[in-house]
């Protein structure tokens, strides 16, 4: 088996497949794994992605499964090492961002590495140090109301100088406009300063391309998966049809989300606003020993048949923090989860064989509880958001696991469209 060129590790299951759709467009074969495999792949590829659920958890099991994972790809003869996180930057006051990049260059060896989420395609970017969604702040996003990692700074150098010990500096637009030479020039500077992380801005794809080919040799690359898209021309990649190219689609469809971003929110409205059929799912029905579930694919048996159905516990901000407050935030979370995993082992079983997943704590879940451990990326449905190809205990599976920030308000019934 060749070795690698490219070993990513992504801190959700989402983000790990937004950023190998990057790759793939630009022209990468590549390969997700849930979780870090116990032997080498079964298929030749460009590029691994190792999906961790460590965005939220403590940082020294961060740390710990971000560093085995490091050592995987290692093994696998990776020449480039991605720490992957959410293009909104989710993090803690303590991390996990900062923590884990800095276990990372530690293990490398290395004394600088850059950080940037921007990804403009999904309206991410980076200006000045500052990260917006569209026109809008990132702390005026929405995101400051997120329920676990609520981001109240638009700051990156301000956020990432809270999580690491490094100093952190800045390469700004204006080097990054210049083209590679500046950037590699700015780094220079800011190394010779004695800082070890740069936020980089970047406002545009253009920016990102010019990124990429300055950060050729660099050990070790952290951002969203924008950055991903000038990376594989320095490996002498470009891009192919045959990179996104996944088995025919058949069986029945299905749509799980748990995501309560403004996006996902509005795509379930779209959704059922269609006239398809929706089921949510309660949080305190759960609590109560209700087997939710159960009852869920009793639901579903009778109209799969006729198109999608959709299972959401998708709510707004203050309905999150009702549940939050008579439940806990922990609690809650994993109780949803844990029937959600449920739900969409149960649809498999019944038949689904195309099944959209929303939400990164969500998308872990369900992968988790249908025991997928590899994933083959293929076509893009919306920026940063493909379809995949996974083998199951019940048989052959599409999936996607889109971010809940991601994709258009149409997205839970076009991205069916995709396959057909």
């Amino acid at each position: 088996m060749k070795p690698i060129l490219l070993g990513c590790i992504a801190d959700d299951f989402t983000g790990a497949t937004d950023l190998a759709n990057n790759l793939v467009r630009a022209g990468m074969r590549v390969a997700q794994t849930i979780g870090v495999p116990a032997g080498p792949l079964d298929t030749e590829v460009d590029a691994v992605v190792v999906a961790l659920k460590s965005r939220t958890i403590a940082p020294a099991e961060a740390i710990a499964q971000s560093l085995a994972a490091l050592a995987w790809l290692q093994a696998q003869g990776a020449r480039q090492i991605y720490f992957k996180y959410c293009s909104t930057f989710d993090s803690t006051a303590q991390g996990n961002i900062g923590p884990v990049t800095e276990a990372l260059m530690d293990a490398l060896k290395t004394d600088f590495s850059i950080a940037t989420p921007a990804f403009p395609d999904n309206g991410r970017t980076v200006f000045k140090g500052h990260l917006f969604v569209g026109e809008i702040l990132l702390n005026e996003s929405g995101m400051q109301n997120h329920p676990l990692t609520p981001m109240t700074d638009a700051n990156l150098v301000r956020v990432m100088r809270a999580q690491t010990r490094r100093k952190v500096g800045l390469i700004d637009h204006k080097a990054v406009a210049r083209g590679e030479a500046a950037i590699r020039a700015r780094i220079d500077e800011l190394r010779a300063q004695g800082v070890g992380v740069a936020i980089v801005d970047a406002v545009s794809n253009d920016d990102l391309l010019r990124l990429g080919s300055a950060l050729k040799g660099m050990a070790l690359v952290t951002g969203g998966s924008g950055v991903a898209i000038g990376l594989p021309a320095n490996f002498g990649l470009s891009p192919s049809l045959q990179a996104s190219q996944l088995p025919s689609a058949t069986g029945l469809q299905a749509v799980v989300s748990g995501s309560c971003s403004l996006a996902t929110n509005r795509q379930v409205k779209h959704f059922i606003d269609s006239g398809r059929p929706a089921l949510a799912i309660d949080p305190l029905r759960i609590a109560s020993g209700a087997d939710v579930a159960a009852e869920a694919l009793a639901w579903a048996a009778p109209r799969l048949a006729a198109g999608p159905v959709l299972f959401y516990s998708t709510a707004d901000p203050a309905a999150v923090k009702t549940v939050q407050g008579q439940l806990g935030v922990e609690d809650a979370g994993a109780m949803v989860e844990r029937t959600l995993g449920e739900i969409s082992r149960g649809l498999v079983g019944l038949g689904v064989r195309q099944l959209v997943l929303a939400g990164g704590e969500t998308s872990g879940a369900c992968v988790q509880a249908l025991g997928i451990t590899q994933m083959k990326i293929g076509p893009q449905i919306d920026p940063g958001v493909p379809w995949c190809h996974a083998h199951t205990a019940s048989g052959d599976l599409h999936l996607t696991l889109k971010s809940g920030n991601f994709g258009t308000d149409d997205f839970f019934t076009k991205a069916f469209t995709v396959l057909t």
